[in-house]
C-alpha cells in the first residue's frame, strides 16, 4: 500500500497527457478576441481632452464636395474604425554597449593613550583590572585599532537585437482625440515548436502610410513580444529543481 501512494502524483501527471503536463505539443490558441487572449489592451487609461459637440453641416455645406469629411474622388483605404485592419512593419536593429570599472580602498586607525586628567590615570585599574600606568610602556596606548579594506570592480554590457516582421493588427478603441489603439497576434507552429508575435499600442491616423502600414516607432506605449515554447524552448530553459536550488542556496 505503501508503495503505491508514491506511484499516486506519476498517474496523475500522466493522465493529463504530453499536451499539458509536459508542453510536448503546445496548442495553437483559439480565435478570440478579448482581455484574456490580447491582455495589453485589457485596460487602456489615457488623459483625454473634453468631448466637443458634434458638428452640424450646414444646408449648402452639405452639398458641398469640399465639405469637412467628405470622401474624394478616390478612395482612401487606410484603416479608420474599430475593426479595421492594418499593418505593422516591426524593424528593431538595437545596439548598446556600455563598460565601467571601479577601485576602492581605504585606511584608518584609532588609538586612545593613557589618561592623565586630574591623576585619574592611576585609578584606571579599578574600571578596567589589569590595566595600569605601571604596566604599560611609556608612550603606549591602551586601545589600538586599524582597519584597510579594498574593492574592485568591473562589467560590461554589449547587446544586439535584430527583429525584422509584419504582423496585422486590429484597431481595437478609437479614443477621443481620434487615436486608435490597436493590438495584434501571430502564432506559427512548426514541429511542435509554437512562435508567437505580439504588437499593442496606441496610434494617430495621420501616421498610418498610403498603403495601411505604420512602422513600429510610430507606435506610442507599444508593447512588442516575440517568443515561443515548445520542445525546443524547453530545453534551452533550467529545470524547476535549479531554480529552487538558486533561491534557496547563498552561493
Amino acid at each position: 500500500m505503501k508503495h503505491s501512494l508514491y506511484f499516486l502524483p506519476m498517474l496523475a501527471l500522466a493522465a493529463c497527457g504530453p499536451g499539458t503536463a509536459f508542453d510536448r505539443d503546445p496548442h495553437v490558441s483559439n480565435m478570440v478576441v478579448d482581455g484574456d487572449t490580447i491582455p495589453e489592451v485589457n485596460r487602456v487609461s489615457v488623459p483625454m481632452p473634453p468631448l466637443e459637440p458634434p458638428h452640424v453641416p450646414q444646408r449648402a455645406e452639405a452639398a458641398s464636395l469640399w465639405r469637412t469629411g467628405s470622401a474624394g474622388f478616390f478612395g482612401d483605404q487606410r484603416a479608420d474604425k474599430v475593426g479595421d485592419l492594418l499593418t505593422v512593419d516591426i524593424d528593431i536593429n538595437d545596439q548598446a554597449q556600455l563598460q565601467n570599472a571601479s577601485q576602492r580602498s581605504r585606511d584608518g586607525s584609532e588609538n586612545v593613550g593613557f589618561p592623565t586628567f586630574l591623576g585619574y590615570g592611576g585609578k584606571i585599574d579599578k574600571v578596567l583590572p589589569g590595566v595600569s600606568q605601571k604596566d604599560l610602556p611609556s608612550g603606549s596606548s591602551i586601545v589600538d585599532l586599524n582597519s584597510k579594506s579594498s574593492a574592485n570592480g568591473s562589467g560590461s554590457i554589449k547587446r544586439n537585437e535584430t527583429i525584422n516582421l509584419k504582423v496585422a493588427a486590429l484597431i481595437i478603441q478609437k479614443l477621443q482625440n481620434g487615436n486608435f489603439v490597436i493590438a495584434g497576434r501571430q502564432e506559427v507552429k512548426v514541429n511542435h515548436e509554437l512562435r508567437e508575435l505580439r504588437v499593442a499600442g496606441i496610434i494617430r491616423p495621420q501616421d498610418i502610410r498610403m498603403d495601411n502600414t505604420i512602422p513600429y516607432e510610430k507606435i506610442a506605449e507599444a508593447r512588442i513580444s516575440y517568443g515561443g515554447r515548445g520542445q525546443i524552448s524547453k530545453v534551452q530553459q533550467p529545470r524547476y529543481g535549479q531554480d529552487a536550488l538558486d533561491v534557496v542556496l547563498p552561493y
